[in-house]
């Protein structure tokens, strides 16, 4: 693990892990606590809205995951944000009360074409834009970040944020869903139309990293602001500051390209386990052309 602390990530290329059972010898030869108890202790199904669309996690085995994303005609786009990943009934990655230190990736199927995971240093990201912004970084240090999103009654396939309500907390119990968000300090508005209003925050956007002793950029105000987009949402209402204030737009785009010049791009061939450190390191993925299956190891 030492190499992981100096590096943020390792890939291990050229090793015989053929199956998911190979994949989970591997996670347990390392020690390393599975996160599956906040999936059942948050979730109950193993079904959650994650990143910018809702994901299924298919539990393989007692460690193991692997993502089905919803949304595949959205791959068809390039992946143009960032994220360290967290577990979450909201799309809001980071922004749960207990998150992942580790995560496993493995190759069990290479994608025919593209579908890289691009990893980005995220004490990099912040030195970045504390040199070019500090008056931006200072607010964000100071207020945070603040994230609502509005959710239909039932799902939206035309929507980059897909499901309802009723499939995000996996409910139809309007004091349940409540109570689910609860545990994640989500506050919910309900609408006259039967939707909701999800509001969470404030955040902080940055984040100190006590293994490291530096500052990171830990939030996912680009992957909001680019993404939540639809016929009830905002991008420029989706993610705020904490205190409601706007974020510059010319900023926030910015930052993107410091993201996307800083990363580095990892293709993806059979048999690969990766593994990051989630303070260390932010990830992303590209779009590809099926087949694609990478499994998961989420570890405390």
């Amino acid at each position: 693990m030492s190499v992981l602390h100096e590096a943020g990530a390792v890939l291990f290329r050229g090793f015989d892990v053929q199956t998911a059972k190979d994949f989970n010898d591997v996670v347990e030869a390392l020690g390393t606590r599975s996160c599956r108890r906040w999936v059942v202790q948050l979730l109950g199904p193993t079904l959650f809205v994650g990143f910018l669309q809702p994901m299924i996690l298919c539990l393989i085995r007692r460690f193991l995951f692997t993502m089905k994303w919803l949304r595949l005609d959205l791959f068809r786009a390039p992946i143009k944000s960032f994220s360290n990943f967290c577990f979450g009934l909201t799309g809001f990655i980071q922004q749960v009360p207990e998150f992942p230190s580790k995560l496993f990736f493995f190759c069990e199927v290479e994608p025919e074409s593209g579908g890289e995971t691009p990893i980005v240093l995220s004490h990099v990201v912040y030195e970045r834009m504390k040199q070019s912004y500090p008056e931006f970084v200072e607010q964000l240090e100071q207020h945070g970040l603040l994230y609502t999103r509005v959710l239909g009654e039932e799902d939206d396939p035309s929507s980059p944020i897909g499901r309802g309500w009723k499939s995000t907390f996996l409910t139809e119990d309007k004091s349940l869903a409540e109570e689910r968000a609860a545990k994640l300090g989500m506050k919910l508005e309900w609408m006259e139309d039967g939707g909701v209003k999800t509001i969470m925050g404030p955040i902080p956007a940055i984040k100190y990293d006590k293994s490291s002793q530096r500052k990171i950029w830990f939030n996912n105000m680009v992957a909001a602001y680019t993404g939540w987009k639809d016929k009830q949402n905002d991008p420029v209402k989706a993610v705020t500051f904490g205190d409601g204030k706007p974020l510059p737009a010319d900023i926030l785009y910015d930052c993107l390209k410091i993201l996307e010049e800083e990363s580095v791009a990892i293709p993806w061939q059979k048999s690969d386990v990766l593994l990051i450190d989630n303070w260390a390191v932010l990830h992303a993925r590209r779009s590809f052309n099926p087949p694609r299956r990478i499994l998961a190891s989420l570890c405390k």
